[in-house]
């Protein structure tokens, strides 16, 4: 087996039609690889990709006061809600339910894309992200991702920089 049978294949075409619209629309060109593994977790999408844990960038969406809100995070931390309660001064924040996810995003939770949702949300985008030239995210699916510059993948989602991860001990 030669190593092109290995590579993954990368077509725009891969990534979920809604987000291949969004990039059109941004004139992104941007390298979607689709994956026959699924890459739905920061673990799985590092192993397959072969790049750090914290080079992935989840997008998690949380309920701040029943409106939903997007934090970008790398993939080898965690969202410290209290945090990003005390940044968004809402009383009670908590991570969205599968149903909220995708009314608010348009994607299933393992597939959510930084930027391309069908609703416009609230992001907070965790400076954690810039430690790297290149992050990897969801192109739509559990099965694609994409890498882009963090400072515009934070750019494209309209993101706020912020400090909401959780801090070690």
């Amino acid at each position: 087996m030669s190593t092109s049978d290995m590579t993954p294949t990368a077509t725009p075409s891969d990534a979920h039609p809604r987000f291949a619209e969004a990039l059109r629309e941004l004139g992104l060109d941007v390298e979607v690889r689709r994956f026959p593994d699924a890459t739905r977790t920061a673990v799985e999408a590092a192993t397959a990709i072969g790049c750090e844990l914290s080079q992935i960038v989840k997008s998690l969406i949380f309920e701040a006061d029943g409106a939903p809100v997007l934090v970008l995070m790398d993939g080898s931390s965690r969202v410290d809600v209290e945090r990003v309660r005390s940044e968004l001064g809402a009383g009670k924040v908590k991570r969205a339910g599968a149903d909220l996810v995708r009314e608010t995003t348009g994607y299933a939770i393992g597939g959510v894309p930084p930027f391309g949702h069908i609703t416009r949300t609230r992001v907070l985008a965790d400076r954690g992200l810039l430690d790297h030239a290149v992050v990897w995210a969801a192109a739509g699916t559990p099965h694609t991702v994409f890498p882009l510059d963090p400072k515009r993948v934070i750019e494209y989602a309209g993101g706020t920089l912020v400090d909401v991860r959780e801090r070690t001990a």
